[in-house]
């Protein structure tokens, strides 16, 4: 009995796999430049509005007052560190204390329904956190520094929570139960072993969650907008930031405040890209360690 000769062609339904293979290829490289366009087009276009405001003024004296030149946002720099470092004061100890129970006390329903949770206070809109805080603290006691940086650290926690927990789990279970076989307790081996084996990962969520808050302004509108045209560093008073006065000189009819707003927003935009590049330089710097420790 004669057999058909065998054929090295692809088949009708090889040929449409490759095909659609294709297609899918180009949609996303389409995808990734239209992306990188958009970055792009926008560095571009804050970068060439900004850079000329950049001067030893802009960066240490306040705003110029109605009808002079010149002035700067020394009190708003001044005031995004002030706020963003007590926000971090506030959420980094919560936020790792939260994702310490998660993953190694909690029991697997507790932990699912916390992280369902964080899941929620993460998507919350950051209005809503504002008007929270307005109505908890701000109402009767008037705007303080303290309750724009609460309002920041409800939004940080859960991003160094759920960091947190994602590099908690990626330490060996070999070296924790190494450490209770040795009648070491849990919370030794916890602050002892797990920890150290997992901070690079939680100061790279950390910054991460840094420079998101650094870029948020309605929390501060609520809490933190009614301040002196001054440097001052004291967070029992309303402080100034750079989205704040992005925001107020944005809508200035003065030609020299909208170009300020614009340099604020450069600077703003150079922050995140140093936490950035700060945060993954630090994780991939962990994981060569890691990995020479293993080795």
């Amino acid at each position: 009995m004669a057999t058909a000769p065998l054929s090295l062609a692809p088949s009708k339904r090889l040929r449409r796999r490759r095909r659609v293979e294709r297609t899918l290829a180009v949609l996303a490289v389409l995808a990734a430049v239209l992306a990188v366009s958009v970055l792009v087009l926008v560095t571009f276009a804050v970068l060439r509005r900004g850079a000329a405001a950049f001067s030893w003024d802009f960066f240490t004296k306040s705003q110029a007052v109605f009808g002079q030149s010149g002035g700067g946002i020394a009190p708003a720099i001044v005031g995004t560190i002030v706020l963003v470092f007590w926000a971090t004061v506030l959420a980094l100890p919560l936020g790792v204390l939260v994702a310490i129970y998660v993953s190694e006390f909690a029991r697997p329903r507790s932990a699912r329904l916390i992280r369902i949770m964080l899941d929620i206070l993460n998507g919350v809109p950051a209005i809503v956190i504002g008007i929270f805080v307005f109505g908890l603290l701000v109402v009767g006691n008037g705007q303080s520094g303290y309750y724009g940086s609460f309002a920041l650290a409800i939004m940080m926690i859960p991003m160094i929570s759920r960091a947190t927990t994602e590099v908690l789990a990626l330490v060996p279970r070999s070296l924790r139960e190494a450490s209770l076989g040795l009648g070491i307790s849990r919370w030794r081996t916890v602050v002892q072993i797990v920890l150290p084996a997992a901070v690079g990962g939680i100061i790279t969520g950390t910054i991460l969650a840094v420079a998101r808050i650094a870029g948020e302004t309605a929390p501060l509108l609520f809490t933190s907008s009614i301040a002196a045209n001054q440097v001052n560093w004291d967070a029992s008073q309303p402080l100034n930031s750079l989205t704040l006065t992005i925001f107020t000189y944005s809508e200035s009819p003065s030609a020299q405040d909208q170009q300020q707003a614009w340099a604020a927003a450069l600077l703003l935009m150079l922050f995140v890209l140093i936490a950035s590049v700060t945060a993954r330089s630090l994780f991939a710097w962990r994981q060569r360690r890691s990995g020479a420790s293993v080795g």
